[in-house]
């Protein structure tokens, strides 16, 4: 994987600086929808390039756990990515709030344990 080049996803901006709930059917921008049509989209196109996905998190009003692991999480439990590939090609910025990072590798991994 080439890591000087890179897709940077800003989710304030390509997706919505109010994230919502965990599925489409609980109301509007949901980690749900993220997943399926911007997170998943880029990750496969990150993948078709061989550069990194760096997701940059800031610059929204906050996120639900329900959320992160739904968008994160459900990537490999919904979307059948495999662990090694998403946790390998995906990159997390958040300034703002740093324990996202950790709580996301942690939905990830959870997400692999129970598949």
């Amino acid at each position: 994987m080439d890591s000087s080049q890179k897709i940077l996803l800003t989710v304030c901006k390509e997706f919505s600086s109010t994230p919502g709930p965990r599925y489409i059917s609980e109301g509007d921008f949901s980690g749900e929808l993220f997943r399926n049509k911007v997170l998943g989209p880029a990750l496969q196109n990150a993948l078709k390039e061989d550069v990194p996905l760096v997701v940059d998190l800031d610059g929204t009003a906050g996120f639900g756990t329900s959320f992160l692991e739904e968008a994160f999480g459900g990537l490999i439990r919904e979307s059948g990515i495999p662990y090694k590939t998403v946790s390998g090609c995906i990159e997390l910025i958040s300034l703002e709030e740093p324990y996202l990072i950790k709580d996301i590798r942690e939905y990830i991994e959870e997400a692999r344990d129970a598949n």
